[in-house]
């Protein structure tokens, strides 16, 4: 067994992948360190992470620049402890056994930078409660 298959899983999954679930998985690693395994995917991705999101993390000193959108797996699902979805809708298969949680958030796409910074702040704040929790009681 690796380190790693003890730690809890979290997985986030919007449409695009490339506004609130990139903005969610940033926060986690960069607040919960190795403490979590972290995934991010998309329903149907986009080709690009948005511009105004990667500006508004960096803004708070997290740099995504690098990421990119990845497309939804069954098997991303199953090797998640938590799936958290923010308006993927239908399209998320559902597992027993697995904790889910669905954060309604606005949609970044196609919003300037002003408009994604209280989506940010409000991601920041969620992901401080989900780290909590997941110290608190791991991640069942």
């Amino acid at each position: 067994m690796s380190d790693t298959a003890a730690l809890p899983s979290v997985l986030f999954v919007c449409v695009h992948n490339a506004g609130r679930s990139q903005m969610a998985a940033a926060f986690l690693t960069h607040l919960a360190g190795d403490r979590v395994q972290v995934r991010s995917a998309g329903s149907a991705p986009a080709d690009t992470v948005n511009p105004a999101v990667v500006d508004a993390m960096a803004e708070v000193g997290i740099d995504i620049s690098a990421e990119t959108p990845k497309a939804l797996t069954v098997d991303a699902v199953q090797s998640s402890d938590v799936v958290i979805t923010m308006g993927c809708g239908d399209t998320c298969p559902v597992f027993p056994g697995k904790r889910y949680l669905d954060w309604e958030l606005p949609d970044p796409a196609a919003q300037g930078i002003a408009a994604v910074r209280p989506i940010r702040d409000e991601i920041a704040q969620r992901i401080r409660g989900l780290i909590h929790g997941i110290d608190a009681r791991g991640p069942e």
